[in-house]
């Protein structure tokens, strides 16, 4: 089998397309191709998806895992919400179909074996810029051929998965048939531009915040729990700008829209913010890793989860917003 670019302009391994797979298979031989094609709709939960991956179209996919359940006597995928799932049986074939995987990706290659394919990984505003995004830099720069797609997002986690690879979402997610991974904390603080504290007065206690206008999330609009519960630490404030962005919450705090509720660890980056009442008011929250277990399994899945890991590390001082510097 040789690679064969996708119809998304992505090489992956090819699936074959000529008279002889598209025969009758032999009973209880499953073809190769078409463990694979069950490996990219396992993944993904999607025939669309599996499609765009392998460069087919979405009636190959259906005929190729019709062939693969022929062959081996059973149901391999099952409905389940907008997707597919694995059945028992199609956890033991996909097993199968990573051993294929890893053959065909290791003929030829010598030396430091090079990842090739597509990761997409949803994350928060805040997470995707500073942790996802060196993280992902960091392996394409060892894998010029592994690409990393980052779609920004402030939600809960999805009950049923996606095209997405990964998920990275606030507060301990709530998910079935999938794997939850904490990767670790980070700290929201309240800080006032310097000209408006200069003008306005610095906030004595919590109790004084009552009399400042708060930047934050659009109350309406917030589907985190962990999020919308961060501001129960003061009397109402009432809201000034307010985004879905929290990068917007950064520059409206900046240009003295009010008092904004921020993550440390973009705060901090800017020395015209000043953090107001910082030994009474600090709120933790932490960031989870959703996948579905086969995806942390592909190599290139696993080269992205490592450098989060290691950024998430390389970043603690900082999401705490107790870095010194």
């Amino acid at each position: 089998m040789h690679a064969q670019p996708s119809a998304m302009g992505k090489t992956a391994p090819a699936v074959c397309k000529n008279a002889q797979m598209d025969g009758a298979q032999t009973p209880g031989r499953p073809s190769a191709d078409d463990l694979l094609v069950l490996l990219a709709v396992g993944r993904s939960g999607r025939y669309t998806a599996a499609a765009d991956e392998l460069g087919i179209n979405h009636t190959t996919i259906s005929r190729r895992i019709a062939a693969l359940e022929q062959a081996l006597g059973g149901r391999v995928l099952t409905r389940a919400g907008g997707g597919w799932e694995l059945t028992e049986l199609g956890r033991e074939a996909l097993a199968a179909a990573e051993a294929v995987e890893s053959a065909v990706s290791t003929l030829g290659s010598t030396g430091t074996r090079q990842l090739e394919g597509v990761v997409r990984v949803s994350a928060t505003d805040g997470f995707s810029a500073y942790i996802a995004a060196p993280a992902a830099a960091h392996v394409q720069r060892r894998h010029p051929r592994l690409a990393v797609e980052i779609v920004t997002a402030t939600r809960r986690a999805s009950q049923q998965r996606s095209s997405l690879d990964l998920e990275i979402v606030v507060g301990t997610p709530q998910v079935r048939r999938a794997e939850a991974i904490r990767l670790g904390d980070y700290c929201l603080g309240l800080y006032g531009a310097r000209d408006y504290l200069a003008e306005h007065g610095t906030p004595s206690d919590i109790g004084d915040l009552a009399r400042f206008p708060l930047v934050y999330f659009i109350d309406s609009m917030l589907q985190v729990d962990d999020l919308d519960m961060a501001t129960s630490f003061a009397p109402a404030m009432r809201e000034s700008v307010t985004s879905t962005n929290v990068f917007v919450h950064v520059e409206a705090t900046r240009a003295a829209a009010g008092l904004g509720l921020l993550p440390c660890f973009m705060a901090d980056r800017h020395e015209d913010l000043v953090r107001v009442l910082p030994a009474e008011l600090t709120v933790q929250l932490s960031y989870w890793l959703v996948a579905r277990a086969e995806t942390l399994r592909r190599p290139v899945v696993a080269a992205v989860v490592e450098a989060i890991h290691d950024r998430m590390a390389d970043q603690q001082d900082v999401l705490l917003g107790t870095d010194a510097s």
